[in-house]
């Protein structure tokens, strides 16, 4: 078994276009989720694509807390790792 970091590395940069075909673009899909939140939600508690990132994170160490499986670990990392892609992408639009 690889480690979890190279795992997660697949994941998010050597499977995209795998997973691409799947369920469309990663980063379009979490700014769907974030924009579908809002949707749902009053004008005072609305999310950020980042903000979506970073509860995607937060739900996998939540159950990783509950019950320790690989998989929560290695999901938490890949997200993390898109979040910093999408973060660098549009960091013109953070670093204000």
């Amino acid at each position: 078994m690889s480690n979890i970091l190279e795992q997660a590395n697949k994941i998010v940069n050597e499977r995209s276009e795998e997973k691409e075909r799947q369920y469309g673009p990663f980063q379009a899909s979490m700014e769907r989720a974030a924009a579908l939140y809002n949707l749902m939600s009053p004008k005072d508690q609305q999310i950020t694509t980042a903000g979506m990132y970073r509860a995607m994170i937060a739900l996998k160490l939540s159950r990783e807390a509950y019950a320790h499986k690989e998989d929560n670990l290695l999901d938490a990392v890949a997200y993390m790792g898109s979040m910093n892609d999408y973060l660098e992408e549009h960091k013109d639009i953070f670093n204000k």
